[in-house]
């Protein structure tokens, strides 16, 4: 790709080198002696039954209550240490940058207003409105705070692990959850989380799968319009996504990881449907094309 030079999103937000810790402000020491009498008390009592129908009503960690009343704000927090990135770590995160911008660039162009979103790059762990995550769950984004999460190290994993190099195969990524953003955008999101515990695990495996090829589309979409305006793609570059795209189908990773293949299980679509769906929207680059959620046949 012909990326570097070129200008960079200011919606980065560097978290490396820090450490998602646990909720912060915790439990005054003064308090712990009269909050444990209160709780054993006839009135603490009846108060800790109530946080525990309320917390069985709506999942909530009825910790979370107490903490609030004796100064706990529940809040998890980032401990900062000392950091140094490589230069090939930082040329990643400028890559990433340089991505992002482009993909603001791209979704300003097809849809009115669009809100950009922030990219928060970490490392090991972080803390998101989405709950706390490790490095192993790969990069996601977090509709509830509109932002991507990416630790770097994911990039080289894609080389060593998937088998799955190069920088358009690392745009291809970024694409993937913007395209989560734009769904988020569109309401999209919101309307497959409202199913969930609405129906069967099995159904609701298969709209999340809708969901991920639908944000492969969005990222073939964006792939198509950038050529046009910022032409950064070379010779081979769609080969890395399709490829990326192959290696993260649930069909090969299960086959990988266990020797077998369970479809019911599939979250985010085989590796023929994923390379498809980004194929498609690369080469109509026309969002009207990408209702996956309408077609009986993926």
């Amino acid at each position: 790709m012909k990326w570097q030079g070129r200008r960079k999103s200011t919606n980065v937000e560097d978290r490396r080198g820090q450490s998602a810790g646990r909720p912060g402000g915790g439990i005054n020491p003064y308090l712990i002696v009269p909050l444990i009498k209160f709780l054993f008390s006839k009135t603490g009592l009846v108060i800790v039954g109530i946080l525990l129908v309320i917390s069985f009503l709506t999942g909530t960690n009825p910790l979370s209550f107490i903490g609030g009343f004796v100064g706990g704000t529940g809040v998890p927090t980032e401990v900062a240490t000392d950091y140094q990135p490589s230069p090939e770590e930082e040329l990643m995160a400028d890559f990433c940058a340089t991505i992002l911008y482009d993909t603001e660039v791209v979704w300003s162009s097809l849809i009115d207003n669009y809100e950009e979103p922030t990219l928060v790059l970490f490392t090991n762990s972080v803390s998101s409105a989405c709950g706390m995550a490790s490095s192993a769950s790969g990069p996601f984004y977090c509709p509830a705070d509109k932002k991507l999460y990416i630790d770097l190290s994911f990039f080289k994993e894609m080389e060593t692990k998937l088998n799955a190099p190069g920088d358009f195969a690392w745009a291809y990524v970024i694409a993937h959850e913007v395209g989560h953003h734009i769904q988020n955008l569109m309401g999209i999101t919101d309307e497959v989380q409202k199913l969930r515990g609405s129906v069967s695990q099995k159904e609701y495996n298969e709209y999340s799968v809708r969901l991920e090829l639908q944000a492969d589309f969005l990222a073939g979409v964006w792939a198509h319009h950038s050529q046009k305006t910022a032409a950064m793609m070379e010779q081979g570059d769609l080969e890395e996504a399709l490829n990326a795209a192959n290696a993260i189908g649930d069909d090969r990773l299960q086959k990988q990881a266990t020797g077998r293949v369970v479809p019911d299980s599939f979250t985010h679509g085989t590796s023929k449907q994923r390379m498809a769906w980004f194929s498609k929207g690369f080469a109509t680059g026309d969002l009207s094309q990408g209702d996956t959620f309408g077609q009986a046949d993926l």
